[in-house]
């Protein structure tokens, strides 16, 4: 085995304190999705959905790397192949964990975007409307957020990553949010062995060839020492 590929969810971060879509409290629960994360959605109310962003970059900078996020950057030191992440999450905690291979299929909260030149930039704490791009001064920032309906990031990366693994890894993640909840199907097409690591069973569970069910402070670490034990 020299290639692990790995796909994160918010269920990595929900022990740090980041809310997940199905959480009954937090910033998801006060807003429907068509309001907040569509393009749509910020034509018509920008302000509504810079606010939400806004608190949800608050959350991320106070949030810390749980065990979870330490143990994949582990994996990516301590083994002799190669490791890849693939995350949905926006924010950077499996960086400030240490792990350097990491592609934000869906964007980060730490970036603003132009939509009217593509300029990207390190975003401020709080971004308002109006805000003007260094790169065009056109008011047209928005959050570099990969919105409901847009193409995610990466796939120039991910694509030939899951055509290659040997093993693709699937960590807290619901799998309802294509096209990433192919990834474990079209990975165990390709020949690669795959796992899931999850806080419970999923929809789709049974594209995997195993399953681990806890807390991710508990299953990923030992999955992780596992899989370094196996290696020598």
């Amino acid at each position: 085995m020299e290639k692990i590929v790995i796909l994160t969810g918010a269920g990595i971060s929900a022990e740090s304190g980041l809310g997940t879509f199905r959480d009954e409290e937090g910033l998801w629960a006060q807003h429907r999705i068509e309001d907040v994360a569509t393009p749509e959605a910020f034509v018509r109310n920008p302000g509504l959905v810079h606010g939400f962003y806004n608190a949800r970059r608050a959350q991320a900078v106070k949030a810390n790397p749980n065990v979870a996020h330490g143990a994949l950057a582990r994996l990516e030191r301590e083994f002799t192949g190669e490791v890849l992440i693939i995350t949905q999450n926006v924010d950077d905690l499996h960086e400030r964990a240490g792990s350097q291979s990491v592609v934000h299929m869906h964007g980060a909260l730490n970036g603003a975007l132009c939509h009217d030149c593509d300029h990207r930039w390190e975003a401020p704490l709080v971004m308002r409307v109006g805000d003007q791009c260094p790169q065009c001064s056109a008011q047209a920032t928005r959050p570099d957020i990969v919105w409901f309906g847009e193409v995610p990031y990466g796939m120039e990366v991910i694509d030939p990553a899951l055509s290659t693994a040997d093993l693709f890894v699937s960590i807290g993640t619901s799998g309802q949010v294509y096209p990433a909840a192919a990834y474990a199907q079209h990975s165990g097409r390709m020949g690669a062995r795959t796992v899931e690591l999850n806080l419970e069973q999923a929809a789709y569970s049974r594209d995997f060839d195993e399953q681990h069910y806890g807390l991710a402070t508990e299953v990923v670490p030992a999955w992780v020492a596992g899989i370094l034990a196996d290696r020598h």
